[in-house]
Parts: structure tokens; sequence; C-alpha cells
């Protein structure tokens, strides 16, 4: 049997509130939420004509603020964007510093925090409000990716939304539906 159980589930918890409370506890999910962000970045896969291409860093960044909250999912991106800046090559593609692609990971540094608070108010534990948190969070990743593209790159707003939002639309709607079976289905599972 083990000796630490976990806390059962209540209203305004996150499913990182579930581990046993411990300093030590949100230093590992901090860490682990930036690793597990740049580690998806390294799925990536190349969009003709942009220079952004489809990551599943966007989907870590939702899942790690969804599953660890505003403030620890807010902490995670930070010391991913903060790491990468300081030459860990874990962007996109293995890449590190300051790119035209940045202002995403600066989008996503908002939306984990946005959808980490929508999470604590239950907005994870059904598949329909999943669906809402995501569509939020992928909005605020666009927000302030797709006009930084358009200042860094030099192009048209109407060229970085052709270049840094179209071409995402379908890969993000299947993201979103793999996080709307995922953290209701967590939550079922600490229910039983």
């Amino acid at each position: 049997m083990s000796t630490a159980a976990a806390v059962p589930a209540r209203p305004g918890q996150v499913l990182a509130d579930l581990l046993p409370a411990s300093r030590v506890r949100d230093v590992a999910l901090v860490v682990g939420g930036a690793a597990l962000t740049g580690l998806a970045a390294q799925i990536a896969v190349p969009v003709p004509g942009s220079p952004v291409p489809v990551t599943g860093q966007t989907f870590a960044a939702l899942l790690v603020g969804t599953a660890l909250g505003a403030s620890r999912g807010l902490s995670a991106l930070v010391v991913y964007a903060l790491a990468g800046l300081a030459g860990v090559p874990w962007f996109a593609n293995g890449t590190s510093g300051v790119s035209v692609s940045f202002g995403y990971i600066l989008g996503m540094i908002l939306a984990s925090t946005v959808v980490g608070a929508l999470a604590r108010r239950g907005a994870d534990r059904s598949m329909l409000r999943m669906a809402g948190t995501m569509l939020v969070g992928e909005a605020i990743i666009y927000a302030v990716g797709v006009p930084y593209l358009a200042y860094a790159a030099d192009l048209s707003v109407s060229a970085a939304i052709a270049a840094g939002l179209t071409p995402f639309l379908i890969g993000d709607a299947v993201k979103a539906a793999l996080a709307m079976g995922l953290l209701p289905s967590a939550w079922k599972l600490v229910k039983r």
C-alpha cells in the first residue's frame, strides 16, 4: 500500500493539486511542464510558405496550464521561454533564442495562465467546457503570435495570417479534440 495518499478532488482544484502538496512538488511540476513543452516542440512539421512549423508545443503549453493551474502553468512556460532564450535548444526544431515565431511562445505564456485559471473553475472536467478552454487558449496564442510574426518577418497582416494562422487551424482542432478527451477522462479516473 502507498504511504502518500492523493488528496480527493474538490472544486477549485486542478489535476496537479491532487498530488501531496510541497514545494518540491511545485518545482518538479514547473520544471516538468517546461521540459514537456520543450520535448513537444521537437515534434515539428514544416509548413510550405511559412517560417512557423506545426509542433506539439502549443498542445503541451495548454495542457501544462490546464493541468498545473495558472501560477504553475505561467511559471513553467516562463522557465521554458527563459531557458530557450539562454540557449537551451528546445524551441521548435531544436532552436533557441529569438526568432520570427517567438511571439507564439509569448502567447503560450499568457494562454497557459488563462487556461489554468479556467481549469481552476472546472473548465477541464467536461468535454464541452474543455473545447471552449482550448479555443480560448489557441486564440490567445494567435493574438500574440501572428502580430509578432508580421512585425518580425516584415509581413502584411494578411500575409502573416496566411503564414501564421490559416495553415494551423486543422492541427489545432485535432489538438483540442485530444485535450477534450484527455483531461475530462483524467478527472473521471480520479473520481473512481
